[in-house]
């Protein structure tokens, strides 16, 4: 993710800032001009001195705290914005826990919805495409209705278990099911990956490829997950695969794999417009970077891997140095590269 800063101050904000903390202006974000703004009232329409003669009012779900991006002040306009119209399902607002982690839950989307977005991926909502096109659900657990929500996709469909916004509750599931990651932005990159699978891998010309590279996706999916839970991941998966679990199915290999190219290029371009450089104490050169680019325009996977590698290790010793487990522990074998470069291809090919 890039950078942003206020245009009426210059103070550095975060993308989920709604008022500048130094100013206090209003911002708010245009996700067709990828600008966080400040913004002036008229009354009943906000306007930027960035982008003159052009008026926006806020996404409906500004008003439960829930969004800052903008919608353009248009007679009959869409009154969400582009991440919120996919909404299908909210949970109940008038359960003040419900409102708190529906809220966490769309700050991971809207920076799931940056990525998208940057890529230039197909974001057909439901209306649109009633057969193929994008919508979420954002379930509470209702115990008297048969339990526990499960997180998922099914034709387009992605369901975010509404508990997964508390952090205790996720860092026990990460626990128990013995991952080394699990986040609300780890779950959104893994699910919209099933989508994006069935929009421009299946029945199309990657597949063969995708074989290549993943496996036959015709296996049995239920029973390859039973297997998995059951037996584990076989011995010397890392040199082939990005987690355990990507070992269950062709399927989950693919999603893990897209979920970690947005991990990378999300960061990579924020490590660039901080300009992060390292030269390691030690004299390791293969730690080196100069991050100077834009990752979501490179032009092979590769260059991200080859950026990534040193600023992953940086992360993971800088955690360290405060307690923490590493922020990124995982390892990019060769294989799990060549995987990165047909996600990279995949996604790429769709803008060109």
């Amino acid at each position: 993710m890039k950078l942003f800063v206020c245009d009426h101050c210059g103070n550095t904000i975060y993308f989920e800032n709604a008022l500048c903390e130094r100013c206090g202006h209003q911002l708010g974000y245009i996700p067709e001009k990828n600008a966080l703004v400040s913004l002036v009232c008229d009354g009943q329409t906000w306007s930027s001195p960035a982008y003159p003669g052009e008026n926006y009012v806020f996404c409906d779900n500004a008003k439960h705290a829930a969004c800052n991006w903008l919608v353009s002040a248009e007679p009959g306009g869409n009154i969400f914005c582009a991440a919120c119209r996919h909404n299908e399902t909210i949970p109940a607002l008038g359960h003040p826990l419900n409102l708190e982690r529906w809220q966490t839950i769309e700050r991971a989307k809207k920076r799931l919805f940056y990525s998208l977005l940057r890529l230039g991926l197909p974001l057909q909502t439901r209306i649109e495409d009633p057969e193929h096109g994008l919508s979420f659900r954002f379930l509470a657990d209702e115990p008297e209705q048969g339990g526990a929500v499960m997180t998922g996709h099914e034709n387009g469909i992605i369901t975010i278990a509404l508990v997964e916004a508390d952090d205790a509750e996720r860092e026990s599931r990460r626990t128990s099911m013995g991952e080394p990651y699990r986040t609300l932005l780890g779950h959104f990159r893994h699910e919209i990956a099933h989508h994006y699978w069935d929009l421009l891998v299946e029945g199309k010309a990657p597949l063969q490829r995708f074989r290549q590279l993943f496996g036959d996706e015709t296996a049995d999916y239920g029973q390859a997950l039973q297997n998995h839970y059951a037996n584990g991941a076989p011995v010397g998966w890392p040199q082939n695969f990005i987690s355990a679990y990507a070992t269950s199915h062709p399927w989950e290999d693919f999603a893990e794999t897209f979920a970690h190219y947005l991990h990378i290029t999300d960061t990579v371009e924020m490590a660039a417009a901080f300009g992060v450089q390292a030269r390691p104490s030690t004299g390791d050169r293969s730690l080196s970077v100069r991050v100077n680019f834009d990752p979501y325009t490179a032009s092979d996977a590769q260059t991200l891997v080859n950026n990534w590698i040193p600023l992953a290790s940086m992360l993971n010793n800088l955690n360290r140095a405060m307690g923490h487990p590493d922020a990124y522990p995982f390892v990019l074998s060769p294989a799990v590269v060549e995987k990165l470069g047909f996600i990279h291809e995949l996604v790429h090919g769709v803008r060109a």
